[in-house]
C-alpha cells in the first residue's frame, strides 16, 4: 500500500483560443486540468472538449475529476451555486445521468468511446428526460491523435463551425465532426 500513497494528479495547462461560431462564443481560456492517474489522456481530451463546447458563464470542472462520485465531469452553476447543467464524460451509468438531469434540468454526455455501445447501455434504463439529453461523440482517430499531442503545457485554438471541430493543438491541426444523438 505504501507505493500508492505517492500517486497524485498530473496538472496540464491549456491556453485555448475558443471560437464557437455556431453559438457565437469567443473566449481566451486558461485551463488548469488535473488528470488523475486512472484517467486516460483520451478521457481528459474529451473532458476539455466538453468544457469548451459547453462554455458559458459559471462553467467548472468537478473538483474530483474522474474520481468525483457525486458531481459530473463538468458543470455549470448559476450565481447562487445551483447546478444548471450536468455534463458527463465517457460512459457514465444511467443513474448518474438520471440524477443530474433531474437536478440541473439540462444534461449532456460527451464520449470518446463507441457511441453505439454507450447508447446500448442506456436502453430500457430510467433516465429523466432522456430524449432531450444529447450524446456527443467525435471521430476516434481525432481523439487518439489529440491525446498523443497533449503535453504538460499546451497551446490550442479550437473553432466550431457548422458542427465541425477544428483543433490546432501544439502546432498540429486536427478536424472532426461532432456527432450528436439523443440518449433515447
Amino acid at each position: 500500500m505504501a507505493g500508492l500513497m505517492g500517486i497524485s494528479a498530473t496538472v496540464h495547462t491549456f491556453a485555448v483560443q475558443l471560437a464557437d461560431v455556431d453559438r457565437g462564443v469567443y473566449e481566451e481560456l486558461e485551463l488548469r486540468v488535473a488528470r488523475h492517474p486512472s484517467e486516460t489522456l483520451e478521457y481528459m481530451v474529451t473532458r476539455i472538449l466538453a468544457y469548451c463546447l459547453q462554455y458559458e458563464e459559471g462553467i467548472v470542472f468537478s473538483e474530483g475529476g474522474i474520481s468525483a462520485t457525486d458531481e459530473p465531469a463538468v458543470q455549470v452553476r448559476d450565481l447562487t451555486g445551483r447546478t444548471t447543467a450536468w455534463i458527463e464524460v465517457g460512459a457514465p451509468d444511467s443513474e448518474r445521468i438520471h440524477r443530474g438531469s433531474k437536478l440541473a434540468g439540462r444534461a449532456a454526455v460527451y464520449t470518446h468511446r463507441d457511441p453505439a455501445k454507450v447508447l446500448a447501455q442506456y436502453a430500457g434504463k430510467k433516465i429523466h428526460n432522456a430524449a432531450a439529453i444529447p450524446l456527443y461523440s467525435f471521430d476516434r482517430a481525432f481523439i487518439d491523435e489529440a491525446a498523443r499531442l497533449v503535453d504538460r503545457r499546451n497551446s490550442a485554438s479550437l473553432s466550431i463551425t457548422e458542427g465541425v471541430v477544428y483543433l490546432d493543438l501544439n502546432g498540429a491541426s486536427l478536424r472532426t465532426d461532432i456527432i450528436e444523438q439523443p440518449l433515447a
